[in-house]
């Protein structure tokens, strides 16, 4: 791995210095008090300012509404926006049916979805996940049967991180269940202000609010089928790349798909070690002795500090898998070290951190199965990369 510091040009310098002055302007106490209470991984104030610049998708072309940026200015925008400690989820995976749409959709429907989702007026959750289907995404068993110029779908989606916010789900469906499990599915960009649709929270452990979305006799009209009938699983197969970290990144979420998940790690990592500096060390044997002078601590802060580093770097799959091993370890060590007061609440009198440690250390577990489950990526690494045999014959 090489740690060598890259020279930056006056251009990129300065627009950092502006990256940075945005988010500071637009990730507010009250934004993020908001996503403290309510975990819906997403503000709309924030995600219009950021498509009024374009940089909801800094790297599409001007003329498709993104900001035409090279990797590099994308990639500050990214870290700036992890920095800022501001709401992400949404306006990463509402970047990756778009993969899908310019491919499979109509030019009607491009037309129609693609200009908004860049201006960030438009957002597109993922109906992929089902109740009792797991991470088995071919076994899905939302139906759609096609009645003319429509299709009739009924089903539950579970997972479905942001669809409160969304105008859109990207959605597949069993379209017949005669032909093998990955034969028979179609994928349709379902509007989600059809009747027959309801939305309903889920909270989870880390603070988050992901959903399940009903479908209840649906009627989606048959331009937003994306592809051809049975053919979902190829149209699928492009947005999951790029959610898996093996596709070229053009969003703001930066190209390293640990990069995701480190986020709240190195906010947690650099509070902790500014926490070290300032907390006396009560076995240190002078009155000015300070946590960050034990070898012990500095020890365990450098450990977090390098697998940060190393799961940012890694591509793909592997930086996702580490990443989310990383995570669960070090937030622990953190929590650790700082001790029993790491349990209080942001909110609460005395919460070290502003509470940050309790949120990370109950965010962390969830990191193992976002975007499917750390064992379907160690298939991923094993088949794709290592060349082995797949792990279950596939049907």
């Amino acid at each position: 791995m090489n740690f060598a510091t890259i020279d930056l040009d006056a251009d990129t310098v300065a627009f950092w210095a502006e990256v940075r002055a945005f988010f500071d302007e637009h990730v507010t106490d009250e934004v993020l008090e908001n996503e403290r209470m309510h975990g819906g991984g997403f503000d709309e104030g924030l995600h219009l300012a950021m498509g009024q610049r374009g940089w909801v998708a800094p790297r599409w072309a001007p003329e498709d509404g993104g900001a035409g940026l090279d990797g590099r200015k994308a990639s500050i925008i990214s870290r700036e926006l992890g920095r800022s400690g501001a709401p992400t989820i949404l306006t990463t995976t509402t970047l990756l049916p778009p993969v899908a749409i310019r491919m499979f959709a109509n030019d009607e429907v491009k037309a129609e979805v693609l200009p908004k989702v860049a201006d960030g007026t438009v957002r597109v959750c993922l109906g992929y996940t089902e109740p009792d289907c797991g991470s088995d995404l071919a076994a899905v068993r939302t139906r759609a049967e096609r009645d003319g110029d429509e299709w009739l779908i009924n089903g539950t989606k579970m997972f479905t991180t942001g669809a409160q916010f969304c105008q859109y789900c990207f959605l597949l469906a069993r379209t017949d269940p005669e032909l093998p499990k990955h034969k028979g599915l179609t994928v349709f960009l379902v509007p989600l202000d059809l009747p027959g649709i309801e939305i309903r929270p889920v909270e989870t452990l880390g603070g988050e609010r992901t959903n399940f979305v009903y479908l209840e006799d649906v009627r989606v009209a048959d331009k937003y089928r994306l592809g051809a009938v049975n053919d979902g699983w190829n149209v699928v197969s492009a947005p999951l790349k790029q959610e898996h970290g093996m596709g070229d990144s053009d969003g703001a979420s930066g190209n390293a798909a640990g990069s995701l998940y480190t986020r709240n790690l190195a906010r947690f990592y650099e509070a902790a070690v500014e926490w070290a500096k300032q907390t006396a060390d009560p076995d240190g044997g002078s009155t000015d002795a300070r946590q960050i002078d034990r070898a012990d601590v500095r020890a365990d802060l450098a450990t977090v500090a390098l697998g940060i580093a190393m799961a940012t770097a890694a591509p793909g799959p592997h930086g996702r898998n580490l990443a989310a091993d990383l995570i669960i370890r070090d937030a622990t060590v953190l929590f650790d070290l700082i001790g029993p007061t790491a349990l209080i609440s942001h909110g609460q009198p005395d919460a070290p951190l502003n509470g940050l440690a309790d949120y990370v250390f109950r965010y962390a577990p969830g990191t193992a199965i976002y975007g499917g489950t750390t064992d379907i990526h160690r298939n991923m690494i094993a088949e794709q990369f290592l060349g082995l045999p797949r792990s279950t014959p596939r049907g």
